[in-house]
């Protein structure tokens, strides 16, 4: 008997339970084998049922390459063999559709795919999570459901009638929200600095590092410098999706740049990168990296 579980590898762990649970498979007896515990010699006395009925295993292929002799292995299972296969390539997967099952799960990456996971799970949780409460979560623990998973645990630990947003949350979590670069950019350029800054302190708290700050700020910037030029060449016109094929970037990134580059001409744009020069060049040079930055937001709020 195989069942393999693909996807984001909290929401396997989910499926494999559900599933285990549906067939009356009990997962406390089956064996449980990972990195280089999965071998076909570890694997083959496994997937035979016992003399008293039991047998069966989970095995997780996480960092694991499996060899030719071991799907062959997986695919005569005579006892229950539940593999945990997050990315399930389409040989293996054809395996395990050809010999069992292939249970698919959803993979959320971007802060909205997760949202979009988070809002009905908590509901199922018998939480009534509200909507900022649940983007708060979603920005501070991006695709780690693992971890929202255990604070939505803690939450049911509240007095009854507690309201779940945002501000409760945080208080339970204990986290401060992650900033966005492109945010901070977004305000700056539209003469908004205390946003912007509130954006950049919020960045440098949690740990992330200036140079990496400066460099995707650079980075980011050169998108909205070729932006502005797209919008010019075009008279103005031009959607998300036409920018970024005319451009060879992917659609978040360029959908987030023309907001702010809508706002820009050329010339200002020409002075924007200036000013990102220098802070570069600060920054190399030794330069205090927290006011070298505060000072750069001011300048491009100007």
């Amino acid at each position: 008997m195989l069942a393999a579980f693909s996807g984001h590898p909290f929401l396997a762990e989910l499926a494999l339970r559900d599933w285990a649970e549906a067939q009356g498979i009990n997962r406390a007896e089956l064996t449980r084998l990972s990195g280089d515990e999965v071998t076909p010699e570890t694997l083959e006395p496994l997937l035979a049922p016992s003399l008293f009925g039991g047998g069966g295993v989970i095995v997780d292929l996480s960092g694991v390459k499996p060899t030719r002799d071991l799907m062959n292995l997986l695919a005569g299972a005579q006892a229950p063999a539940l593999v945990l296969d997050v990315t399930s390539p389409a040989t293996r997967a054809k395996v395990y559709e050809e010999h069992g099952q292939l249970i698919r799960s959803p993979n959320p990456q971007r802060p909205g795919d997760v949202l979009g996971w988070l809002v009905p799970y908590a509901k199922g949780q018998g939480l009534k999570l509200e909507r900022d409460a649940a983007q708060y979560l979603a920005d501070v623990f991006g695709n780690d459901l693992t971890g929202i998973a255990s604070e939505l645990n803690k939450l049911h630990f509240l007095p009854p009638g507690t309201r779940l947003n945002a501000e409760t949350v945080q208080e339970v979590v204990g986290r401060e929200q992650a900033g966005d670069s492109f945010v901070m950019l977004d305000a700056a350029t539209a003469g908004r600095p205390v946003p912007a800054l509130e954006q950049l302190g919020r960045l440098l708290r949690v740990g992330e590092d200036p140079f990496r700050l400066l460099g995707a700020v650079v980075w980011q910037y050169s998108l909205i410098a070729r932006c502005v030029g797209l919008i010019a060449q075009e008279g103005g016109r031009v959607s998300d999706a036409a920018a970024a094929q005319r451009l060879g970037a992917k659609p978040y990134p360029v959908k987030k740049a023309l907001a702010v580059a809508r706002r820009l001409n050329e010339a200002q744009a020409r002075r924007h990168l200036g000013r990102i020069a220098q802070a570069d060049l600060d920054l190399k040079r030794g330069h205090d990296p927290a006011r070298v930055l505060q000072r750069l937001m001011i300048e491009l709020s100007g």
